[in-house]
């Protein structure tokens, strides 16, 4: 964990240098040394495209951009992945790509009105889901995010009724062959817990039910990190990896002010090792909105947040 004195100005003043030294050095060291210490990694990494979501490039082009990266997984945007659709593009060709390039859709991002009382709105979310789903399907996705989206203004929302709509989104998923993911978000005013999401996770009584969770939403919806103790390695199948700054504090603190893994005050080497002692597989996907990244080269970032990846892992595994 860095110096609680982190804050936003110093990491983006200094975020250019630091791009081109990692990038330049390739930080060979930290790709090996788990390896080298005969410590089997346990995790996959994962690339979500928000990470270069600035950037505008288009789907395949993010794609090659993992691959080339080193990342086994990527995470993309279902509405990118309709815009590439719509525009001409194969999907079939994407899944060809993506297994020839050995990357695995490991999850997916997508907001739909799922979990809100009103029921005609909530049936329109569904067949949104149900269409993202066929989606992901076509190109190999795996998983799929449901967040509390549309609802997130919505306080004292029922947790039963919302677990009785998430065993529904399952057996969707069953049926589509993609696995919706309970996925928290700190500023909701529902879903900002773990302890909450589990509920849902829990009494949705679905043998395939999970939980997406994040670091940077777990800061911001004010639960305490020792809850991933008690998260199990069936439980979160995708974790959303990211770092946060000491600077701005946790009540405006937002998505923009994410920062790579390592470069913030976040336990991380507390959360991986916990992670593990429960025998997470989990893929550890890079989720970050910042500016600063979008202004970059996108392969430079993509390669950055890999090998911060790596390196909080080999710190958690004691590797050095």
């Amino acid at each position: 964990m860095k110096s609680n004195h982190v804050s936003r100005r110093r990491f983006i003043a200094g975020a250019g240098a630091a791009f081109g030294a990692a990038v330049t050095t390739g930080q060979p060291g930290l790709a090996s040394a788990a390896a080298k210490s005969g410590r089997k990694v346990p995790f996959s990494y994962c690339l979500n495209t928000s990470t270069i979501r600035g950037q505008n490039l288009s789907l395949d082009k993010e794609i090659e951009i993992a691959a080339e990266a080193g990342y086994t997984g990527i995470e993309p945007w279902v509405a990118k992945v309709n815009d590439y659709a719509a525009s001409g593009g194969s999907l079939k060709d994407i899944r060809k790509k993506t297994s020839d390039l050995g990357l695995t859709v490991e999850s997916a991002i997508d907001f739909s009105r799922w979990i809100i009382d009103d029921d005609a709105e909530r049936a329109k979310g569904f067949e949104q889901v149900k269409r993202a789903m066929d989606v992901l399907a076509r190109i190999g996705g795996k998983r799929i995010a449901a967040p509390p989206a549309v609802a997130t203004r919505q306080p004292g929302l029922d947790l039963m009724k919302a677990a009785e709509r998430y065993r529904a989104l399952l057996e969707l998923g069953e049926k589509m062959g993609v696995v919706p993911q309970i996925e928290t978000w700190g500023s909701s005013k529902i879903l900002h817990r773990l302890g909450q999401a589990m509920f849902v996770v829990i009494e949705s009584g679905h043998p395939k039910a999970c939980l997406l969770p994040d670091v940077y939403h777990t800061y911001k919806g004010g639960s305490d990190f020792h809850g991933f103790k008690q998260l199990s390695a069936h439980t979160v199948q995708v974790l959303h990896m990211n770092d946060y700054p000491a600077d701005p504090p946790r009540e405006t603190i937002g998505d923009r002010d994410r920062v790579m893994p390592g470069d913030g005050i976040a336990p991380l080497t507390q959360i991986l090792r916990d992670l593990i002692a429960n025998g997470s597989r989990a893929a550890l996907s890079l989720e970050l909105f910042n500016p600063a990244y979008w202004e970059q080269d996108p392969l430079a970032v993509a390669k950055t947040g890999l090998e911060k990846m790596k390196a909080a892992v080999n710190k958690a595994l004691d590797v050095n």
